[in-house]
């Protein structure tokens, strides 16, 4: 069956990943078997070493399981080489990061479009990056740099680059981590409200408990593996 047929956007099975770290092996994902359905929000806790980083770089097609299976919208993901990831991730994927990751000379705008540039889309991307920017409460700020920016507005910028492919599923990483209380709760509003109005998936890695509990479901990790039965 597709995936993607039953209303599943991912589906990963018996996902395992190791490191060669000199002449030692380090298993950090072991066996992990997960689906995540269309507009879900799921989010994603653990200790420090529990595998989240290497899960969500797995999830986010920045890196390949050393086995398993791992299907996204219907594409076999675990039997891409990297010219194959990076289209997926270029067309699926949009990210956010804890530390904004925004190029310092570009203003709001140029940011923005980045993903439209690498995933070779024609078109206005000016105009595309705008609506976005507006999407996000930022169109009065487009012709700002980060540096002009708070800590929320450049969130805010992330959130509007990560959106510019009509991704199928937003993963975000300590999105609140760099943030005050009250901008970190505007932040996850906002992603709220983008999953509900737009219907896209959204997994959040996060230590913030109270984050956590705004979701639909809670994953822990655990020594590379799922805690409990809650996949």
């Amino acid at each position: 069956m597709n995936p993607s047929s039953n209303g599943r956007l991912i589906d990963i099975e018996d996902i395992s990943k190791t490191y060669r770290l000199g002449e030692v092996d380090v298993e950090a994902l072991r066996d992990v078997s997960l689906t995540i359905g269309r507009g879900e929000v799921v989010a994603i806790m653990g200790p420090s070493g529990s595998g989240k980083s290497t899960l969500m770089s797995i999830l986010g097609c920045l890196d390949r399981p050393s086995s398993g299976r791992y299907h996204l919208d219907s594409v076999a993901v675990d039997e891409l080489d990297q010219n194959g990831l990076a289209a997926v991730r270029n067309r699926k994927i949009g990210f956010v990061f804890q530390t904004f990751n925004l190029l310092p000379r570009a203003v709001a705008w140029r940011n923005v479009e980045l993903p439209l540039l690498y995933a070779g889309v024609p078109g206005d991307h000016r105009a595309r990056a705008v609506q976005a920017l507006e999407d996000v409460g930022l169109g009065g700020r487009m012709h700002h740099h980060p540096a002009e920016m708070s800590g929320g507005e450049r969130q805010r910028v992330a959130i509007a680059r990560a959106l510019i492919n009509d991704p199928a599923i937003i993963l975000a990483d300590e999105p609140t981590g760099n943030l005050d209380s009250k901008t970190g709760a505007d932040i996850l509003k906002l992603l709220l409200d983008l999953n509900k109005g737009r219907g896209v998936t959204l997994v959040i890695v996060t230590h913030d408990a109270s984050i956590a509990a705004q979701a639909g479901r809670i994953l822990h990790l655990k020594d590379g593996q799922i805690d409990g039965s809650e996949a």
